[in-house]
């Protein structure tokens, strides 16, 4: 095990942040500091402990482990601080002595672990470590997380309250006190930041700083800190609101964002509203609006609210007539409206951005300019030039010292090459992503590492992996349709049915939705629906996506690109029985995949438009489909995809029906057929579908669920009940006299009389002999389903009589049909 160190040590970072944290004030922390005490008297008593005190950053851990370490210097305890997985030396206060020697004596002693989850491998196991190593005695143990690290006793670390926030920054007004509780969710941390920013410089009318104000970290204040998922990776850029005394104001345009990409920052929306209604010149007034609409982009019913917004937030700005206020808020526009339609538009504000930065001399606005074209020229296609815009991005990033712009670069370059299946290049420079993110303090480093592992995962057809992530962002982030993403994934992975639900739940909702992601999702629907969607279904997602043929599909800010729209639109009309109409759209997919590079697309493509051309027939078709195929196969198996390789060659065990030209091509082993369009093949390829489930013969007739039947009839009507029972008495006198004459023959046929009759009560009768009812509409939907499905199974006899004798054995016909695969059937059906 490794030596960690004390705070002299080769840790710098870590005794500068023990010693900010010793001069700030405990202010509410009244009940950690009681815990902090028991432990220190329990381990003077010869009985240490364990405690983990939670919290977010800024939260005030530091602080409470300086207050541990000074109250167990007045008891004379020595105090020791881990940064690794064994103690080191004592920090200053007493001679130093080794941790082993003072724990070899049982002597009590303080144990300090800051930042547990940041020294490698999970915190909880850590901690474990370090206890098997204390072995008990009379060590006291504190350790600071910031996110649950296990079973020993945690404290987690609250924000203050406002009354609270004001005792720690006595000196601000009512109204600072309150902006600055707003920004800084109550942490003590950001919040004695911010209420150093509002001593800062004052600024213009236009709402430019007239002095260099600066952010808690050194580098020019600005509304964030980098949200990587983002377009341009830093939000807005520099300003600030004077005279110096609204703070409200002030804050409003210089407090750090805490929300990743799509999340909401509460407090700062709330302290946004607040600026908003203060009276402000039209310069400052035109950043606080364009601010709050941008903030409010994770909100997915704030659409109109938005645009309302950021489009009194222009006016205003080119009223002011200062570039660098019409730069920040068109720099804001593209951000809060997002509009999928508008790439072109993207293009041409970009280049105004740019523009306008260079004016006003802002370097940092020019940036995201220059990433607003990246971005645009990545949606129409042109990655060519796309790599050069994000080139300049990275050197004007360079020149900045901005290390957040680095990681942005970073995390494009990874799309890049995985769009071109360098798998293993885009791996090792997303697991970079994540080790710089966190250096630059971006709050979504993870998320934005996960997002490119995961498309490279999806295009190696490693489905599985990708349900439960998706599914999980789907409950933290409502509204933003993760569950598309999710329904890829389970359809890819084979779980037809649940995706089918998905997309019948999520469909009316996204095709009336916007914003950055709605492409994405509505391309993710498309993957479903093409593979276990209605007719209706992939028609309406074909005219979704129309408008955007030509295009990649790309998310947010470029840091997920999934592939040519027109290859979705393609995989649609395959769905739709239009093998013209998709080949259109699979050879310009073919085309910009070639141009670009993109070979894992690409043998996606060439498989899908195999399948399109084997349906047109030809013989040209025919010869280019098995060319697509063995182009296809050669890209999968070098790079791995599993899923299109799948694709070109189905399992053994799997048999197809398949709607081909008009027609049905059934493959079932050996045996191949085309057998002629009916009803009786739609019911039959809607019950494979759903093997071993039961369908309402009205629901196979319409074609879907949610059919009402009309008004239900008995099957017997009363006077009908009431005569057969009286026959059956009748029968059974009758049939009394015939076994004492000893008349066998007239005894059967009395039986078999009396036999029909009770079968014919029993079918109409229910529990407790209420009479079983039918609707007509019903009847007649069992009477035509059952002919036409038995019909069907018929001609597949006749021209497959191997399949056709396993659906004989296993399709169940009534008011309730169903598929239940007898044996010597195949181990899945491809419909």
């Amino acid at each position: 095990m490794t030596a960690p160190h004390g705070h002299t040590g080769s840790d710098p970072a870590a005794g500068a942040r023990a010693g900010r944290a010793a001069r700030l004030p405990l202010v509410g922390r009244r009940r950690e500091l009681v815990a902090i005490t028991q432990l220190l008297e329990r381990a003077m008593a010869g009985d240490g402990g364990r405690l983990v005190v939670t919290g977010p950053p800024g939260s005030g851990k530091s602080a409470l482990l300086a207050a541990a370490a000074e109250q167990a210097r007045t008891r004379d305890m020595p105090v020791f601080r881990a940064t690794g997985t064994d103690p080191a030396t004592e920090l200053p206060g007493r001679t130093a002595r080794s941790f082993e020697h003072v724990l070899a004596e049982g002597e009590p002693c303080l144990l300090l672990v800051d930042d547990a989850d940041r020294v490698g491998g999970p915190a909880g196991d850590l901690l474990a470590r370090l206890a098997a190593h204390l072995g008990g005695g009379a060590t006291a143990l504190i350790a600071t997380t910031s996110a649950p690290a296990g079973p020993a006793p945690e404290l987690y670390l609250r924000g203050l309250t406002e009354p609270e926030l004001a005792e720690l920054v006595p000196d601000l007004s009512p109204d600072a006190v309150h902006a600055v509780w707003l920004a800084s969710g109550g942490l003590p941390g950001p919040a004695l930041a911010l209420a150093g920013e509002l001593a800062g410089p004052e600024i213009g009318e236009a709402g430019e700083l007239t002095g260099p104000a600066q952010s808690p970290a050194g580098e020019p204040a600005g509304p964030g800190v980098g949200r990587a998922e983002e377009v341009a990776g830093p939000a807005m850029g520099p300003a600030g609101v004077g005279p110096a005394v609204d703070a409200v104001l002030r804050l409003a345009l210089t407090a750090p964002s805490r929300a990743e990409f799509l999340d909401l920052d509460v407090g700062l929306i709330r302290l946004l509203e607040a600026a908003a209604e203060r009276p402000a010149p039209p310069g400052v007034r035109a950043r606080v609006l364009a601010r709050l609409a941008r903030e409010l982009l994770g909100d997915a019913s704030a659409g109109p609210r938005r645009r309302d917004l950021i489009d009194e937030a222009v006016q205003l700005a080119r009223r002011s007539a200062d570039p660098g206020t019409i730069a920040e808020v068109l720099d804001a526009r593209l951000h809060a409206l997002w509009d999928p339609a508008a790439a072109g538009e993207r293009l041409a504000t970009a280049s105004e951005i740019v523009e306008q930065a260079r004016q006003a001399g802002d370097a940092e606005a020019e940036r995201r300019g220059l990433f607003w074209r990246f971005t645009a020229l990545t949606e129409l296609g042109e990655l060519v030039s796309a790599e050069a815009a994000l080139t300049a991005y990275a050197r004007a990033g360079e020149l900045a010292g901005d290390p957040a712009a680095a990681v942005v670069v970073l995390a494009r370059q990874a799309m890049l090459a995985t769009v071109r299946g360098r798998f293993e290049a885009a791996e090792a420079l997303a697991a970079e992503v994540r080790v710089r993110g966190r250096q630059a303090g971006l709050s979504d480093a993870d998320r934005l590492a996960g997002a490119l592992g995961g498309e490279i995962a999806s295009l190696r057809g490693e489905y599985e992996s990708l349900v439960a992530p998706w599914q999980g962002l789907a409950r933290r982030l409502p509204g933003h349709f993760f569950e598309a993403s999710a329904a890829r994934a389970l359809a890819g992975a084979g779980r037809g049915d649940e995706a089918a639900l998905e997309l019948e739940r999520l469909l009316p909702a996204v095709l009336s939705g916007s914003g950055p992601r709605w492409l994405g999702v509505c391309a993710d629907l498309a993957f479903v629906a093409a593979r276990v969607g209605e007719p209706a279904t992939a028609r309406a997602l074909y005219d979704a996506l129309l408008p955007y043929r030509g295009r990649l599909v790309v998310w947010g800010g470029a840091n997920t690109i999934t592939g040519p729209v027109d290859d979705y639109l393609g995989r649609l009309a395959v769905r739709l029985n239009l093998p013209d109409l998709a080949t259109t759209h699979l050879d310009a997919a073919v085309a910009l995949e070639r141009r670009i590079g993109a070979l894992p697309w690409l043998a996606g493509t060439l498989s899908v438009r195999a399948r399109a051309l084997t349906a047109r027939g030809g013989e040209d078709d025919r010869l280019q489909a098995e060319d697509d195929t063995r182009q296809a196969r050669k890209i999968a198996e070098r790079l791995g995809l599993k899923a299109v390789l799948a694709a070109l060659d189905p399992p053994a065990d799997e048999w197809r029906l398949l709607r081909d030209d008009g027609e049905w091509l059934l493959e079932a082993g050996a045996e191949r057929a085309r057998l002629r369009d009916g009803r009786g093949m739609e019911y039959l390829r809607a019950l494979l579908a759903a093997p071993g489930q039961e369908v309402a013969a009205l629901d196979l007739v319409a074609g879907g669920a949610g059919l009402r039947p009309p008004e239900e009839e008995p099957l017997l009507d009363t006077a009908a009940r009431t005569a057969y029972r009286r026959r059956l008495r009748v029968l059974d006198e009758q049939l009394a006299g015939a076994d004492r004459a000893g008349d066998a023959v007239r005894a059967e046929e009395l039986h078999t009389e009396r036999t029909a009759l009770l079968d014919e009560l029993r079918r109409a009768e229910g529990l407790g002999g209420r009479p079983r009812r039918r609707s007509g509409e019903a009847e007649r939907a069992r009477v035509n389903a059952t002919r036409a499905l038995w019909a069907a199974v018929k001609r597949v006899e006749a021209v497959a009589p191997r399949a056709g004798a396993h659906l004989r054995a296993s399709l169940r016909t009534g008011h309730l049909l169903r598929y239940h695969p007898a044996p010597g059937g195949p181990g899945r059906w491809n419909v």
